[in-house]
């Protein structure tokens, strides 16, 4: 059960990271100095932007699962 929990935390922590990078910048932060600034004002909230959200929180409660249940494991082996 640790090592599928071990594994499980790996793996969704790499797609949490990669899919928080896929995000589209809405502020003036590091994606407006490579240009992506005034693109994302004008364009709206698409299909795709919405789904990428929805991914984006699933992949986030695995994550904090995984956490916790890794937490739990370890607190009561110890």
């Amino acid at each position: 059960m640790r090592l599928f929990l071990d594994i499980l935390l790996i793996v969704s922590s790499v797609l949490l990271v990669l899919l928080v990078l896929l995000h589209r910048g809405r502020g003036g932060g590091l994606s407006s100095l490579f240009g992506g600034g005034v693109q994302s004002s004008l364009a709206g909230s698409s299909v795709v932007e919405k789904n990428l959200d929805r991914l984006t929180l699933f992949v986030g409660a695995i994550w904090l699962i995984a956490i916790v249940g890794t937490g739990l494991l370890i607190k009561i082996e110890g």
